[in-house]
């Protein structure tokens, strides 16, 4: 809302003779950042000499502002700063609400400025709010399972509808993103791996090179990663816009718990669904890589699949896909507890999001590293 400037918004003194024990000055018109030039050469022109209490009477304020509350903040502390006792009548409420708000974030006379922190308490502060967001994470994971388990054993509370709901989302929505990336990346790795095996004779081994890479490591990772970016960051978004408008708050009121209405049935679809893209994706990758093979190496489809058979066991087809739904219950996890953090601006909502999917994407390769490195003292 804007308020009109007139010649008369100005500051006025009277009584302000040396020695008097009460002087009295009248601040008057609009105090906004318009007129802000104006009054500030105004008060610059008043001297408000005496020694005594000085009483500001502010009731023919009509528009205050934050950058007028910060001049008659200002100009109160410099008086008080030579000494005067400075006291503010009439205001209304609001004016002086916001100069109470604008005084309690401006320094106090003589207290020097904060230094900046330097790089070891910056270090500190980051290491304290990294244990600090994983502690909560594994009380939220705590939770979360919690919940899990008191739904399982009354299996007529589980919410169904939404589970279905969002593994269409999260499933069946992401089929032509998922397996058009893996089909361009096992492309990728028969053309990057052709003119090698060409070399030694060894066409035939790009069925070992693309099943293995693509069925045991990089189709969950790349699939999960995928999933981390479009439904990760949507989970925290939807439970972070339900905080902003105050939704959570209603569903406990009403006795609905939150993590039985929003977490659970992300996280079961997730789990779900995620295995099933990975099946997908694998199929997918092979394919480009049998193109890739056909064009490059003149291995024919029917030559790939047969050796594809000997180079890729069941073991290995397993591994790849026993670690998806690792992958999805962290990043439904990550994604709704990423949510139940945001405050009440759109601001934190796309600040959490961020945060989301960085540590989604982060923590499913951490993940896939213990995963490989178990695979490998148990010989699988």
């Amino acid at each position: 809302m804007t308020h009109p400037v007139s010649p008369q918004d100005s500051v006025v003194a009277a009584d302000l003779r040396p020695g008097a024990a009460l002087s009295l000055a009248r601040c008057e018109g609009a105090w906004v950042l318009r007129a802000i030039t104006q009054l500030e050469r105004r008060l610059a022109a008043r001297s408000f000499p005496g020694d005594g209490e000085l009483v500001i009477d502010a009731a023919a304020v009509t528009a205050m502002d934050t950058s007028g509350a910060w001049l008659l903040h200002r100009t109160i502390r410099a008086l008080e700063v030579r000494g005067r006792a400075v006291r503010v009548q009439g205001l209304r409420p609001e004016f002086d609400t916001l100069l109470k708000l604008v005084a309690s974030r401006m320094p106090a006379p003589g207290e020097p400025a904060r230094a900046a922190p330097g790089v070891l308490a910056r270090i500190g502060r980051n290491a304290w709010d990294g244990a600090h967001g994983a502690f909560g994470l594994l009380t939220f994971l705590g939770e979360a399972t919690v919940a899990l388990l008191r739904a399982l054993a009354r299996p007529r509370r589980i919410r169904w509808r939404p589970i279905l709901y969002n593994v269409q989302t999260a499933g069946f929505e992401a089929l032509p993103i998922t397996g058009t990336l893996s089909f361009l990346l096992g492309i990728v790795i028969a053309y990057q791996g052709a003119e090698q095996l060409r070399r030694v004779g060894a066409n035939i081994y790009i069925a070992d090179l693309v099943g293995l890479s693509m069925v045991r490591e990089l189709s969950p990772l790349i699939t999960a990663i995928i999933v981390a970016g479009r439904s990760g960051s949507a989970y925290t978004a939807q439970i972070g816009t339900m905080k902003v408008t105050e939704e959570i708050d209603a569903l406990r009121t009403v006795g609905v718990p939150p993590l039985d209405q929003l977490v659970l049935p992300k996280m079961l679809a997730l789990m779900l669904a995620l295995p099933l893209l990975t099946v997908y994706t694998d199929v997918t990758g092979v394919l480009g890589g049998m193109v890739m093979a056909r064009a490059q190496l003149d291995v024919s489809f029917a030559t790939f699949l047969d050796r594809l058979g000997e180079a890729v066991s069941l073991t290995s087809y397993l591994i790849g896909v026993g670690k998806a739904p690792v992958f999805a219950a962290i990043i439904a996890l990550v994604g709704c507890y990423q949510g139940f953090q945001v405050s009440s601006s759109a601001e934190s909502v796309g600040r959490q999001t961020t945060v989301s999917v960085v540590q989604s994407i982060f923590l499913v390769i951490l993940s896939d590293a213990l995963f490989s490195i178990a695979f490998s003292r148990l010989d699988l």
